[in-house]
C-alpha cells in the first residue's frame, strides 16, 4: 500500500466513525489517503478527525470553489484517485450516484474520476429494503467500476435487527487492496471456486490431537481474491484461529475438523466447482484408534499406532472433469520444486503452487509468503516475497494464463 492514492468519501450516518478505522489503517500501511466530508457527515464526525488520520486535509463543501495546482478541486482529486471508496454510502448519495447528479464535492470528484469505486452501504433496515433504494443499488451495481462491500446484518444504532451494517474495516481493507492490485477486473465473474484453507486434527482422546501450525492465511486470502475479482466462492476449513474468517462475508464457509470431515465436504461440493484450490495443510496420518476418553498418561505409553489418511486431492485429480481445474499446494523445506512438480505429475494437477516453510516471513502464520507457481507442462515462474492477498491475485493472473 505504501504510496498508494486512496480517496475515501464519507456521508452522513453513525457508521462514519469506522471510517476513520479504515483511514487509519491505510495510512499507517503507507498509503496516501484523501478524503472529502458532505455535509451531513459532518454532524457525525469532524473534519479535523479526519484530516488528522488522513495526515492531509479533508475537504468539505466549503472548499468546493478552491483552485488546487489551478484546477479545480473536484477534478484534481478524481484523476489523482487510485481508488475510492464511499463508507459510509447513504441513501441519499447512492440516489444520487444511480441518476448521475453531482450537486457537492463528492458526487462532483465521482463523476470527474475514471478508478473504481468502492460503495460500503449504511442504514436502517427498512430504508434498505425500500424498492427505491434497492433499483437505484441495482442500477449502480450495473456500472462494472462500482463494486460493493456489505452491508452486513445485526443490531443496528437505530436498535433494529437486520440488514444495513457497514461492512467491517476488516472487510473493507483487504477489498481496497484487491482494487489496487486488479484495477478493478472482475474476471472470475460467475466462476464457481472451492477452496480449503487451514490444518486438519486427528484426534487421539478429546483432550489430545495430530495437527499442525496451519494458519489458514493463505487460504483465506485466494478466497478474498476470488470473491473480490466476482467469483462464487465456498471455503472448506479446518480450525483457523482469530476472526479472519470474518473478513469474507460473500463466501460459504463450511468449517470442518479432521481429514475425513474435509473429505466428505469436499466430495459433496467439488463437482459445482470451476476450481479447487487445495491450500488446507490436511493430515497425512492419524491416529489408529480413538478413545471417547482421556487416555490417562500411564496407559498412552511410548508409541503410538497411525494409519494414513486417505489423498483427499489425488482422488479428485483422478476424478475431476475436463473443464475443472485443479490447482494444488506443496509447502515444503529445502529443495521446494522437485517434490512439487513429482507431486503435480502424480497426482495428476492442473498446477500446483510450492512455497518455503522454513524462510524468514514464509512460514506457517505469517502474513508474506513466496512460492514458485508450476503448470501442468512443467513451466516454472517464481513469486517473489510479498503479502498472501497479493500472491493470491498472482496465482489467479498465472491460472487465467494457462
Amino acid at each position: 500500500m505504501l504510496g498508494r492514492r486512496i480517496l475515501i468519501g464519507i456521508t452522513g450516518g453513525i457508521a462514519a466513525y469506522k471510517t476513520c478505522e479504515v483511514i487509519s489503517t491505510l495510512a499507517k500501511a503507507g498509503a496516501e489517503v484523501r478524503a472529502i466530508l458532505t455535509k451531513s457527515a459532518c454532524q457525525f464526525i469532524t473534519p479535523l478527525t479526519v484530516a488528522t488520520l488522513c495526515r492531509h486535509q479533508a475537504y468539505t463543501d466549503a472548499d468546493f470553489w478552491s483552485p488546487t495546482n489551478g484546477r479545480p478541486l473536484h477534478i484534481e482529486l478524481g484523476e489523482w484517485a487510485e481508488v475510492m471508496l464511499i463508507a459510509p454510502l447513504s441513501a441519499n448519495t447512492l440516489a444520487k450516484l444511480a441518476f448521475g447528479m453531482a450537486d457537492d464535492l463528492l458526487t462532483n470528484t465521482v463523476l470527474a474520476s475514471t478508478c473504481p469505486l468502492l460503495l460500503a452501504p449504511a442504514m436502517n433496515t427498512d430504508m434498505w429494503e425500500q424498492m427505491t433504494v434497492q433499483h437505484n443499488w441495482a442500477a449502480v451495481m450495473e456500472d462494472p467500476r462500482y463494486h460493493r462491500v456489505g452491508p452486513g446484518a445485526g443490531v443496528l444504532a437505530c436498535d433494529r435487527v437486520g440488514t444495513g451494517r457497514m461492512a467491517q474495516p476488516a472487510q473493507i481493507v483487504p477489498h481496497i487492496q484487491s482494487l489496487i492490485i486488479t484495477k478493478g477486473k472482475r474476471d472470475l465473474t460467475g466462476q464457481q471456486i472451492l477452496i480449503t484453507a487451514g490444518g486438519t486434527r486427528e484426534h487421539l482422546d478429546p483432550a489430545r490431537f495430530l495437527g499442525n501450525p496451519s494458519s489458514g492465511k493463505m487460504g483465506v486470502a485466494l478466497a478474498q481474491a476470488a470473491a473480490h475479482r466476482g467469483a462464487n466462492v465456498t471455503v472448506v476449513h479446518g480450525p483457523i484461529a482469530g476472526d479472519i474468517m470474518n473478513t469474507l462475508p460473500t463466501v460459504i464457509s463450511i468449517p470442518v475438523t479432521s481429514a475425513s470431515d474435509m473429505e466428505q465436504a469436499i466430495l459433496n461440493t467439488w463437482t459445482r466447482a470451476d476450481m479447487i484450490f487445495m491450500a488446507a495443510a490436511v493430515g497425512d496420518v492419524r491416529p489408529k484408534d480413538y478413545s471417547p476418553e482421556k487416555i490417562s498418561k500411564q496407559v498412552l505409553g511410548d508409541q503410538l499406532a497411525l494409519e494414513f489418511i486417505p489423498d483427499i486431492l489425488a482422488q479428485l485429480g483422478e476424478r475431476k472433469k475436463l473443464n475443472q481445474r485443479l490447482i494444488g499446494f506443496a509447502a515444503q523445506t529445502g529443495d521446494i520444486v522437485a517434490p512439487a512438480k513429482e507431486k503435480l505429475y502424480r497426482k495428476k494437477l492442473d498446477a500446483i503452487v510450492a512455497n518455503p516453510i522454513n524462510k524468514p516471513n514464509a512460514a506457517f502464520g505469517s502474513d508474506t509468503n513466496e512460492a514458485v507457481f508450476i503448470d501442468a507442462r512443467g513451466r516454472i515462474t517464481p513469486i517473489p516475497p510479498c503479502p498472501k492477498l497479493h500472491m493470491a491475485h498472482q496465482i489467479f493472473d498465472l491460472i487465467q494464463a494457462n
